[in-house]
């Protein structure tokens, strides 16, 4: 949000970089000491099936790839909790760049194309990589379409609408953040108590939605990409 003032000006080591750059570079360490917190509360229990009493890292992390899986198992099939690794860490990063952008003084990852479309490239890299270990070189038979005397313009048409993806994604992410976290700072500098509460429950069910919503589109394509019909 514009507010002028930025967190990551005063911090050594982060002033120099663009503040959405900065701020990606938080909320990924951010997420490394959360990652390894998690870790050491589950190594350190007693039963690792029995979840921690209270509110806990582990807790956490547990609840979130648990939904994964099952989003996952959902769209994909039983194949579908391999791939959680890739949608989890798509999903938390998301959703932490987005919700970050609610507090002031910090500069949302995803309000930034150059950020969207780098998560877009790696959903890409992703699905394709996937389809291709599942597959090998007959992965490639889908861009040739059903019917031989057609190869020629459905490859250009398969290329052109695979391509595309990673900049859809990265459109659809950047507009939606973009245009709340503008509204949200429009709000605030118009009135410091009751509209900028309901913008801000609205901001963080928006940023939930579209962290869900990317992560279930590479959900999707990876989904087709491994598909037995190729």
């Amino acid at each position: 949000m514009g507010h002028g003032f930025s967190w990551v000006q005063h911090i050594p080591g982060l002033m120099l970089l663009e503040p959405h750059t900065a701020t990606a570079l938080l909320v990924m360490v951010g997420l490394l000491l959360f990652a390894l917190r998690a870790r050491q509360q589950l190594v350190a229990a007693t039963n690792p099936v029995v979840p921690d009493d209270g509110f806990s890292a582990r807790n956490v992390a547990e609840v979130v790839t648990e939904l994964i899986s099952n989003l996952s198992e959902s769209v994909i099939g039983h194949d579908g909790p391999k791939y959680v690794p890739l949608f989890a860490s798509l999903f938390v990063f998301i959703l932490a760049s987005n919700l970050i952008g609610l507090i002031p003084g910090f500069t949302p990852p995803t309000d930034n194309f150059n950020v969207t479309f780098a998560l877009g490239v790696v959903s890409f890299v992703a699905y394709n990589y996937y389809g291709l270990r599942a597959h090998g070189l007959a992965y490639l038979k889908q861009f040739m379409g059903p019917l031989l005397i057609l190869a020629p313009l459905m490859i250009i048409v398969e290329l052109f609408s695979h391509l595309f993806r990673p900049a859809s994604l990265a459109i659809r992410l950047y507009g939606n953040m973009f245009a709340d976290h503008l509204l949200l700072g429009i709000f605030t500098d118009l009135t410091k108590l009751f509209i900028p509460v309901i913008f801000y429950l609205l901001g963080t069910f928006v940023s939930l939605v579209q962290a869900l919503v990317f992560t279930l589109l590479t959900m999707v394509y990876v989904g087709l990409a491994i598909g037995h019909d190729h």
